[in-house]
């Protein structure tokens, strides 16, 4: 390939220039790649460290409980789009590890079918990496028929590892908060 050569411009700058410019344009694009990577990848973080009130995933129960008491609340919030009742379930007091079972109950208000969808989370927030959830409603989409009624369980305990952390000695309460949305798919 020829190179032009204009009066004035050395051909060691124009290398040095094409260089920069390449280096730019392979930032830009690293970036956007990153904004559109920076939700999943801040979901993934938020699952593992229970950043932001986040609930743990378990797989089982823990080995035991300990003798301390833990209060647990449910509150529900329905988006305006979704012709959805939702009636928290009633509040646990139980020995943190114990494993309990709730239902929060949804009635699809519409006279056609709606699915929809529940984000969580924990307050306050720093006891969220000890909510874990072995079963959950929210972790799949949920289709209501024209004025169907449904019972949607969580199974749940709290880690005793919180007893281990000073920063929650005077956690005596947590919520766990869902947020119902109407789903994006078809049908709703």
């Amino acid at each position: 390939m020829t190179e032009l050569h204009h009066p004035g411009i050395n051909p060691e700058m124009a290398r040095r220039n094409r260089r920069v410019a390449i280096m730019g344009m392979a930032i830009a694009a690293g970036m956007v790649g990153l904004a559109y990577a920076s939700v999943p990848l801040y979901q993934l973080f938020c699952q593992v460290t229970g950043f932001g009130g986040t609930p743990q995933t378990a797989s089982e129960a823990p080995k035991g409980y300990i003798d301390r008491q833990m209060t647990v609340r449910f509150d529900s919030n329905v988006a305006n789009d979704l012709a959805w009742t939702v009636t928290p379930a009633a509040l646990v007091n139980d020995n943190i590890g114990k494993v309990d079972t709730v239902n929060y109950v949804a009635t699809n208000n519409s006279d056609k079918p709606i699915t929809g969808m529940a984000v969580f989370n924990v307050s306050p927030e720093r006891a969220g990496v000890y909510f874990n959830k072995i079963e959950c409603f929210c972790f799949t989409e949920q289709t209501l028929q024209p004025g169907e009624t449904v019972d949607m369980p969580i199974v749940f305990f709290v880690d005793p590892e919180l007893d281990d952390n000073q920063e929650l000695n005077t956690v005596k309460e947590i919520t766990l908060s869902y947020t119902f949305y109407a789903s994006d798919n078809e049908g709703s």
